[in-house]
């Protein structure tokens, strides 16, 4: 053997090695024990609340019902040359007088599904599916205090629209209660009478998210948004099983959301361009990491497909990888808010550590802090309880 051959064969084992060391490394992360303490913990307060919906806060302003959710455009602002006329945009800046209550309902129903449903999976105690059930009742099922499948009145701005298709990216947080969904229907702790209406809500919402003008504006806005749509359709038509817009949303992953939205080097281009570049940019790759998470099959591994011209998913994390990791280094301009809020326990980094056997992500993920308490960063966290998406 000469020795550009011995040389070939070292690099070869040095790769195979630390290839089995990543691998090792990875396998043996536990998420549950890593997750045990902060979800028992957040139980002890979650499990103590009562149901809030829609139907619990009004807002005049709402051209819908009392079952109708509704919320306003952040960036919208009173006109200081026609403080009567229709609002105007400040990109960025969120208005602190607008109606959030709704928005909020729907964040705190969403953590009670998830801090529950984590604590039921890490001490298979079932008092806390009991705890979770009438919260899910109220949402989905009590005629009185249930929301409308719809988002008709989402994102509204006065003077302006009583609806936009955008309002969609409200309902991200609905994504946690279906996975939680899954959960409980695994477990059997919950009727079929209950489980199946509550599933026929999520497929009457698929249906109007798909077929309504508002929901097919939002898959096709071109940014973060349009990811959003393909996030939430993803998980709504896994709980439904809907196997039709499952197909749709891989393809929308790989000839439009991959394509168009990241540039050669990884980066979001269109996220880059916004007053919040930098949460902006965490946010979509979070939502495009969880795409490849829950339309994850073993010959379709979406991890590792690439387009033609070798952007994927990977290429995305390490490009805000050394960001998240010290954030002094952004090359870009800093966020007009929020900018000293982020980062936090990016899902991105926790899926993509896990599925592309990446020990670095994992340790850096783990490293960064867990519990949230800024209202904005909650809002634009697509993932706060791994424990109902890694099985």
């Amino acid at each position: 053997m000469n020795k550009f051959s011995i040389k070939i064969l070292l690099v070869f084992v040095f790769f195979a090695f630390i290839q089995c060391k990543t691998t090792k490394s990875t396998d043996t992360f536990n998420l549950k024990a890593i997750e045990k303490d902060r979800v028992l913990a957040l139980a002890n307060y979650y499990s103590t609340l009562k149901p809030i919906t829609v139907t619990d806060s009004i807002c005049t302003r709402s051209a819908g019902g009392i079952h109708d959710f509704y919320s306003e455009g952040d960036y919208w602002w009173p006109n200081p040359e026609n403080p009567n006329g229709p609002y105007i945009r400040k990109d960025g800046l969120t208005n602190p007088n607008n109606f959030t209550a709704h928005r909020e309902a729907m964040i705190r129903f969403s953590q009670i599904c998830g801090t529950l449903t984590s604590a039921y999976i890490v001490t298979n105690d079932k008092k806390y599916i009991e705890q979770l059930i009438p919260h899910l009742q109220a949402w989905f099922i009590n005629e009185e205090t249930l929301m409308n499948p719809n988002l008709l009145y989402g994102q509204a701005i006065s003077g302006v629209t009583t609806g936009r298709g955008i309002g969609i990216i409200d309902t991200i947080h609905l994504m946690e209660v279906a996975k939680a969904v899954m959960i409980i229907e695994n477990s059997a702790l919950i009727s079929k009478e209950d489980l199946n209406k509550i599933k026929a809500w999520f497929s009457a919402y698929l249906t109007w998210i798909t077929t309504h003008e508002y929901g097919i504006a939002e898959r096709d806005n071109g940014n973060n948004h349009s990811v959003c749509w393909v996030m939430q359709a993803a998980v709504f038509a896994e709980l439904t099983n809907n196997k039709t817009v499952l197909d749709y949303c891989i393809k929308m992953y790989k000839n439009v959301l991959l394509p168009n939205q990241m540039a050669i080097d990884g980066s979001f281009p269109l996220e880059l361009k916004r007053t919040k570049p930098y949460g902006y940019s965490l946010f979509t790759l979070d939502c495009m990491t969880v795409i490849c998470q829950v339309l994850y099959i073993p010959n379709n591994n979406l991890f590792n497909y690439s387009t033609p011209d070798h952007k994927n998913i990977g290429l995305g994390i390490s490009f805000l990888y050394p960001f998240i990791k010290d954030k002094n280094e952004w090359p870009y301009q800093k966020d007009v808010m929020y900018w000293n809020e982020w980062p936090v326990r990016q899902p991105a980094l926790l899926f993509g550590g896990l599925a592309l056997k990446n020990e670095s992500y994992l340790k850096l993920w783990k490293s960064l802090p867990e519990n949230l308490k800024t209202k904005e960063v909650i809002r634009n966290m697509p993932v706060k309880y791994p424990l109902l998406w890694v099985n």
